[in-house]
């Protein structure tokens, strides 16, 4: 069956799927992401407008959306007993994600083209941004997703299914894109022979956390595994990172793949798809504030081993994104969506400048972690 195009109709009808009272109002596409579909809808409940979401599954990127919403349910609920345990009884409901269940308690419905959809509280008082403007929003975020993480410490990783299998096996990925290049099967080989000179010879970063963990000196913990700034909400009059949002990639991994991705996404002043990588520069007082406000929260069960890899895992993820750019661009662009020739080559580049301003600056980037490790723990 074919997808149904959006309507208030659709919307009632969702509303009716899941345990929410009083009259429909009101309700649209809400927010800027890409994957799934996201409607917020108003309702009356004796006079409040009260706002919930609405949320449809896109599964040709979540292939088994059941085993997702049983980790999203149990994520949330886990989180929700750690909130209420600290929070102002008033505050619980904006410093974790609340799932609506449906009628039949499930924590989605099925509509009758085979989609999935899940309802969650609205998180009120509270935005999102696309873009980092300060330090104390990069601080913020990274302490949030650190508070997400240390909610979940002890939620053993064995009781929630890994989503997207391999998501972050930086091997695999350098596999994937040597495999592309032999194949050539777009000819487009020739026009990034500097990019994939550059990935061979950066080789041996891929295996450094894999390696690690499979030696046993970094644990898997429950990761988000996709953090970007947008992925919190920070509140509307303080700034402070309340609550972490889009738990579809919530799955056993390791505690490094979410500090690296914030460092990718936060440090560089210029776009992802900047066509110009001399504008690209890893901000030390964007991984400063990164390293300060992750600290804060996670320092409390980051082994020293994790600690002393944080810029290896800036450096990891940067990498791991720049192959996937690169293995897309000789694909085809199968995956990323492009609005130009050589869309997925100019963001290789940039992820690639990263990584190279990453490299000159690691040992001054280690001793900032030194440094905000150093005062965050008493260490002397």
């Amino acid at each position: 069956m074919n997808r149904r195009t959006w309507t208030n109709d659709l919307l009632i009808e969702a509303g009716r799927q899941f345990d929410l009272r009083g009259e429909f109002l009101e309700g649209g596409p809400y927010g800027t992401g890409h994957i799934n579909d996201t409607f917020a809808v108003v309702y009356d409940q004796a006079g409040t407008r009260v706002r919930y979401i609405h949320q449809r599954l896109n599964s040709n990127v979540f292939k088994d959306p059941a085993r997702l919403m049983e980790n999203v349910r149990r994520v949330c609920r886990h989180t929700a007993r750690k909130v209420a345990e600290t929070a102002p009884p008033g505050d619980v409901s904006r410093r974790a994600l609340n799932l609506v269940p449906a009628a039949d308690a499930r924590p989605y419905w099925v509509d009758d083209a085979g989609d999935y959809w899940r309802t969650y509280f609205f998180v009120e008082k509270a935005a999102t941004h696309d873009v980092i403007t300060s330090t104390e929003q990069a601080r913020e975020a990274a302490r949030a997703f650190g508070i997400f993480q240390a909610m979940l410490a002890d939620l053993p990783a064995g009781d929630l299914h890994e989503t997207i299998p391999d998501f972050h096996n930086t091997p695999r990925r350098f596999k994937t894109l040597k495999d592309a290049a032999d194949a050539d099967a777009c000819g487009r080989a020739a026009r990034a022979g500097p990019e994939l000179e550059f990935a061979f010879s950066r080789e041996p970063l891929a295996n450094t956390l894999i390696d690690l963990h499979a030696a046993g000196k970094i644990p898997a913990r429950i990761t988000h595994n996709d953090t970007k700034l947008n992925n919190v909400m920070l509140d509307e009059s303080t700034g402070e990172g309340v609550c972490v949002i889009d738990l579809d990639t919530v799955m056993p991994g390791l505690s490094l793949y979410d500090f690296g991705d914030m460092v990718r996404t936060a440090t560089s002043p210029a776009a992802e798809d900047e066509r110009d990588p001399s504008k690209v520069r890893a901000r030390p007082e964007m991984f400063e504030a990164l390293a300060r406000g992750f600290l804060a929260s996670a320092g409390s069960f980051l082994n020293e081993t994790e600690r002393a890899h944080l810029v290896t895992a800036g450096k990891l993820l940067t990498f791991e994104n720049g192959l996937r750019f690169l293995t897309d661009f000789l694909s085809g662009d199968v995956y990323f969506k492009t609005a130009r020739d050589d869309h997925n080559l100019d963001r290789c580049r940039t992820q690639f400048a990263l990584l190279r301003s990453l490299e000159d600056q690691e040992s001054s980037f280690d001793k900032i972690v030194d440094s905000v490790d150093s005062s965050s723990s008493g260490k002397r």
